[in-house]
Parts: C-alpha cells; structure tokens; sequence
C-alpha cells in the first residue's frame, strides 16, 4: 500500500490537490452555513451536587439548575434612586422577556433585599440581579444575549453596569498561532535552507486546521464541544502537520540527494517516513480518544474533536504532500534571493498581526512586491548558495551521541534526576476550577467580579444551595435547627432561611449559603467538604431531612473529584496500549518500556512547571497568573498530546535506529547514526512547537496560558533531555538487549513494518491504487 501511495500521488498530482481544494473550500462553506453549537455539557455522575439539582428540577421548577451570569450595577446616589430604580427595572423586564432567558432574579423584587450591599462605603450603592439560562445553552446563543444586555443598558451619570459569570464572559479567539507560523518559516529556512522546503509543511498543517476546523464546528450539533475545541484543534494540527510533513520532506530530500529521481524519491519517502507518520498519528489519536474512558461528554467532545484534526493532518501528509513535492521537484533544493527575502517579509508581518504592531503588517505587500520584482531584477534573480551537508559521522548530533554513549551512566542518571526534581511541585497539584477573578482587569467579567467583592465579599461569586426534600409532616420552622448549624460554621458568610416550594404543603426547601472566600480559594472546597461530612450529618438525624449542598461551586469540586479520580484509569490505558503498538512495530520488550518510562518523565516535569506557574504563582509578575487551582481536565488533555506527541518522536528515532542496526548489525553506532539522521528534524519539528505553543503565554485568558505552557514546556524536555540524554545513554547501556523478545511472544505478535523498503517500485507497479479512486478519476 505504502509503496504504490507515494507513486500514485506523484503521477495524479492535479486530481489530488483538486480534491483537497474541494474539500477545504467545501468544508469551510458547509460550516459557515451550519454555523456551531458549541458549548459545556458536565454530565455528572452520581455525587450529591447532582442530587440536588435533581431536587430543584422536580421541585422548583429547575430553578438554580441552568447557566447563572449576573447583571452587576453600582450608582453614585444608591440603586434606589428613583431615577436608577425606574432604568434598571426597565433593564431587567427587557432582559426577563428575550428569548431563552429563564429567569431574572431581580434586587427590586420582594425577596431580593439581600442583592443589595449593606456594608461598608458600598452600602446602598452595588446590588446585582441573577440571569438565568438553560444549563446547554450554546456559547453563540449567550454571546448574543449578553450583547443585547449591553447594547440595552441605560445610560446615567454616575451609574456604571457590568456583566458576570462565565456565561456571559467574552472569549477571545487566540491570535497567537500566527507567531508560531513566523517562527516556524523563520526556523525552517535556517534549518534546511530551501523556502519550498519550508512552505511546503507549512501549507500543509494549514490545510489540515483548515478542514479539521470545519469539521470540529459541524460535530458540535451532535456532540458536547466547548469552543476551547476550535483553539485545540489549530494547535495540536499546526504542531503535528508541520511535524509530519516535515519528516517525510526531509526524508525525500535525502533520496533526492542519494541520486534518485523525484518519483522514486517520492515513493521511498512514503514507503518509508509515511510509516512512521501513520504509526505516530494513529498514537496521537489512540492518546486524544483515551478521554473517552473519562464519561464526561464535553471532555469527550474536546477527544474526538482533537483527533479528527490530527487524522486530517495525517492524510493530508499522506496524499497531499506527496501531490506538492510531485509539483516541486528539485525545485524544492532552489532557493533564490526573492524567495528568501520575501519569506522573511512574511514572517515579520505575522510577528506584526500576533503582538498587535501594525507598522509590521506593512511587510506583507512588501513581500508581495519583492516576489514580483525578482523576475526582473537581476540581483533578486539568484540563487542563494547552498551548504553541502556534512558527512553523517562529522555531524554535531553524531559527535554529542558518541559523547554520551562513552558516559551513559552519568548522562542517564543525571537527565532522570533533574526531570525529577523539575516534577516535584506536582506533588502538591489540586484540581478545581479557576474564577472570573483571574479574567483581565479591562474586562466587564472581572469588574463585575471585583465589584461584588467590594459590597458583599468574595463568598458572594460563588454561592452554595442547600436543597433537601421533606418527609410529609415536615414543619419548616423545624429546619431552622439546619440553619443554624450551617450558620455556625466559620466558612460561612452568610446562609438566609429554608425556603419552600410550597408554604402550605411544604415538599422541598432550599437554602442560599454565602461562604468567606472566593470560588476557586481552597477554603471553599474544604467548606463543601466539612457541610457535607461533619456540619451536616448530625442535624440531618435529629431531623430524618437529607440535604444535599449543591449551586456551581458544588458541582465544580464534585466534577474536579470525578475527574481526579478517573485520571489513573486513564492513564493506565494510554500506557498499556502504547506499549502493545510499541512492542509490535519495533520487536523488543525494553524499548517500549523506556519509552513509557521516559515520556512519564518528561510529563511530570511539565506538570511540576505547570504547577509552579499556575498554581503557586511563581513568575506572575512576568506571566500575568494569579495563583489558582489547576482545571481538572487540564492534566488529562496535556497527557493526551504530550504523550502522543512524545511518541511522535521516538518513533521517529527509533525507527531510524533499527533501521541502522539491521543494516550493520552494530547496536552502538546505529544509536549514534540513527541520531545523526534525524537530529536535525526533531529539533527543528520541536523548536517549532515550542515557540508555537510558548507564544500562548502572551494571551489574557488562563486557560490558554496554562495549555501553552505545559505543551511547550514538555515537548522542550523531551527534545533535550529525552532524546539528547537519557535515549541514547539507555539505548547504550542496554546493547543488543535493546531488541529483545521472547520467540513465543514473537511469534504471536503481528507484523508491522513504520521502516518500509529504500528501494522505490517499478513505474508500472502502482497501478493496483487505481481502483480506489476510480469513481472520481
């Protein structure tokens, strides 16, 4: 198959970049149309915040259930001037009637004189009224009611209006990637010296976000997919596209160099490269839908939509590049000055549209008018010499393998000890939801925050409900012993009186609970924790009342708790099937098991900076993060990527290596060969990636900042001290041991063979591909 895809691709080079045109164009059409649905569905199991919304569904009409943001407002002359009273209740009743708004709690209401602040300068002069939408409300849908908020506050002097909560908070789309796409032209040509031979990878990634994008947009309407989705998808594409297309680029330029023609080039690129690219994606997608194992529909949603652009991004560099290089030929090793200048151009106006400097973007038409005036300028007309490549044996990645297979015991141990001591911090990792505190100061969701911060205290953004069903009989005057207990507790700042569903014939009550401190502050999450174990228990037997503690805040430490405990199964499932796709394409019990071992070293060490970072606070000055808890989904989908990304690489390697030790027989020069072979692509795929997902540090919203982070931060470990310290140091110390399988277990395993053939197929040999499209051709 492999060996008639390459040839195939090279000779219908038109019809392939035709269909793929298609399908961009195509796809991207279809999506425009349909539009998406994102949004956040947490599907929570059995734990006692889901009873309590149970409660609420069936005995308040779903009251508190669905998505709550809060229309915040403080007025010089108090919000009960006459004149601010008339403009907000006009506000809410507008808001109360648009379409999808279940129900605005206002402060002007009957029971609403506890929205009012009664303390300190702000007495009197801050309230808030809760809007409250359906819980799988569509972040478009929120957006829109949110501006419609907005464009419908009055206008008065001295009255100032802000919207919080998550709901109704404004996401900007990261613009971030595009400095990754400058670095990567920048670095590309540095590397290989050929501007096709950067575009080429480049275009690409591009194609496969493109279509992987639009798919990820239409699987909204039938999954649970947050709009995170979209910013995940165009990273992990760009990394992997630009990885995979690289790859087999460079291994087509060797046969270019080797003496072969461009299709017989071509067909050993694929026969051989393309392997390990299908291996090395299929990995990535096996890590990306271990998220499955979660049972949470929106962690589900992010897998699936992750692993379609990644197989996207797969088959393009399978069918797609192929097409491209058929169109480049040796071109691909001619450079000329034009296109080198106008690349660098090109570079300094993305560099321009991603830090927001607009003189920069001017470099763009300037690219576009070097390009042009190189077919008539003479100087702009030449070819940019090009350097010989070393021989192998000459090469600075052969030297420093040779270095540290002299030393193996010392590299090896010292790599281990300081991606130890990097993960350290993970020791002290706790889940939990960070809050609209850590927004940017200029946003209307964290000067809402602030606000009710100053008129009723932290406690105030993320209230608890105490919901209980009462046995027939039940008196409400009887539960003020619940109360009072409650009440008793430090944590708790505030918690008003039961209030029934029904005043007759009570059913159901409900408590609204104010703690001391904020959403995300660990003293809140121990609160829930002491409500529900030792305030609690005691008072539920004197009454025969179960109450459940439930409201956002609840939920999240219920959710991070779930997720938490989950996490070892998921991890253990990625590492079990890993090793069985490892065992089976390189033969051997002991590479696998380094390789597992190794990728968990380098993970561990992200997780220690991550925490670090984020959650201690360490460099905040620098990077703009508040302390917070770490989002409980956060370890999961790093692991997924990272790991799968890891893989990338020691497939890539190692395949190389054994390629190099059933060709010699020598386990200790094919290490260093296999090394010097694919030295120069790992670094340039990984230094791409760490300026691409490092430059996501630039951007306000946590979340991003921390995903950045954490890729970048792992992919740079595992570049350096994996692949330049601990592999070759282990691969040494271990000898022909590295390739060793009991026969019985060989002989029960499959075969599959990521090194394929170095010897390209007759032309004639590639006609058994025909059939496969020959409905379109």
């Amino acid at each position: 198959m492999f060996s008639r895809l390459g040839p195939w691709c090279h000779d219908r080079r038109k019809l392939v970049l035709g269909l793929w045109l298609a399908a961009l164009v195509l796809s991207g059409a279809v999506s425009g149309v349909v539009g998406n649905a994102f949004r956040d569905d947490f599907n929570l199991p059995d734990v006692e915040s889901k009873t309590g919304l149970d409660i609420l569904d069936a005995n308040f009409g779903g009251q508190g259930t669905g998505s709550i943001g809060t229309i915040v407002f403080r007025a010089d002359k108090g919000v009960n001037d006459a004149a601010v009273r008339a403009a907000m209740e006009a506000l809410f009743a507008k808001v109360a009637a648009t379409k999808d708004v279940t129900r605005v709690g206002s402060p002007y209401a009957k029971d609403g004189a506890q929205q009012v602040a009664s303390r300190g300068g702000d007495a009197g002069k801050i309230a808030y009224a809760n809007v409250e939408l359906p819980k799988d409300l569509p972040y478009r849908r929120a957006g829109e009611i949110r501006d419609t908020i907005l464009a419908a506050a009055p206008h008065i002097k001295g009255l100032r209006i802000e919207l919080g909560g998550f709901i109704f908070a404004s996401f900007e789309q990261p613009s971030s990637e595009v400095l990754g796409v400058a670095f990567a032209i920048v670095i590309l040509i540095v590397a290989f010296g050929s501007v096709l031979a950067m575009g080429l990878p480049v275009g690409v990634a591009l194609f496969g976000i493109g279509i992987g994008s639009s798919l990820i947009a239409l699987l909204s309407h039938v999954l649970a997919i947050p709009d995170f989705a979209t910013f995940l998808g165009l990273m992990i594409g760009l990394g992997v596209g630009i990885d995979y297309a690289l790859l087999i680029a460079t291994r087509y330029r060797e046969q270019l160099h080797a003496g072969h023609t461009v299709r017989e080039s071509i067909a050993i690129a694929i026969d051989t490269a393309g392997r390990s690219v299908l291996f090395a994606g299929t990995t990535v997608v096996i890590s990306l839908l271990g998220m499955l194992l979660m049972g949470v529909t929106f962690v589900q949603g992010l897998a699936v939509g992750a692993a379609a652009v990644v197989a996207v991004t797969v088959l393009a560099s399978l069918t797609l590049l192929p097409a491209l290089l058929a169109f480049a030929g040796e071109r691909i090793e001619l450079t000329r000055r034009r296109g080198l200048i106008a690349a660098g151009l090109v570079a300094v106006a993305l560099v321009g549209i991603g830090l927001k400097i607009t003189p920069l973007v001017v470099a763009l038409p300037l690219a576009l008018v070097v390009l042009v005036a190189g077919f008539f300028v003479g100087p702009l007309k030449r070819e940019v010499p090009r350097r010989a490549p070393k021989p192998r044996q000459q090469t600075a990645a052969y030297r420093w393998s040779r270095m540290i297979q002299h030393r193996p015991w010392r590299a090896a141990i010292g790599g281990a000890v300081v991606l130890l001591v990097i993960a350290v911090p993970v020791l002290s990792l706790r889940l939990g939801f960070s809050d609209e505190s850590n927004f940017a100061q200029d946003t209307t969701t964290k000067q809402a925050y602030d606000l009710l911060v100053d008129g009723f205290g932290a406690g105030f953004n993320g209230p608890l409900l105490l919901v209980a069903e009462l046995p027939k009989g039940t008196s409400v005057a009887g539960l003020s012993v619940i109360t009072k207990a409650a009440a008793a507790d430090p944590g708790v700042a505030f918690i008003s009186e039961p209030r029934p569903n029904d005043p007759v014939a009570p059913t159901a009550a409900v408590w609204n609970l104010v703690p001391t401190t904020g959403p995300q502050n660990a003293a809140t999450t121990a609160l829930v924790s002491r409500l529900r174990h030792h305030v609690l228990p005691s008072v539920e037997r004197a009454t025969g009342v179960d109450v459940a503690v439930t409201g956002t805040v609840a939920v999240n430490v219920d959710f991070a708790n779930f997720l938490g405990s989950r996490l070892p199964y998921f991890f253990g499932a990625v590492l079990a099937l890993s090793f069985l796709l490892l065992m089976v394409v390189f033969r051997s019990l002991l590479v696998p098991l380094k390789a597992v071992v190794m990728n968990l070293l380098s993970i561990g060490a992200a997780y220690g900076i991550v925490v670090a970072l984020f959650q201690w606070g360490w460099l905040s000055s620098v990077t703009g993060v508040q302390p917070a808890p770490i989002e409980p989904w956060m370890p999961m989908m790093l692991f997924a990527i990272v790991f799968g990304l890891s893989m990338d690489y020691e497939v890539f390697l190692l395949s190389r290596v054994r390629e190099e030790w059933h060709r010699s027989g020598d386990s200790r020069t094919s290490v260093a060969d296999g090394l010097a072979a694919t030295a120069k692509v790992i670094t340039a795929a990984a230094a791409i990636m760490v300026m691409m997902f490092g430059s996501f540090i630039l951007e306000n919203q946590r979340v991003v900042k921390m995903m950045g982070t954490g890729l970048a931060t792992a992919i740079l470990l595992d570049a350096t001290i994996v692949r330049m310290l601990l592999v070759p140091a282990t691969m040494e110390l271990l000898g022909d041991k590295n390739w060793w399988l009991p026969r019985w277990l060989d002989r029960l395993l499959p075969n599959i063979d990521v090194e394929g053939h170095a010897d390209p197929l007759p032309p004639d040999d590639d006609d058994d591909l025909d059939p496969v499209l020959a409905g379109v051709s």
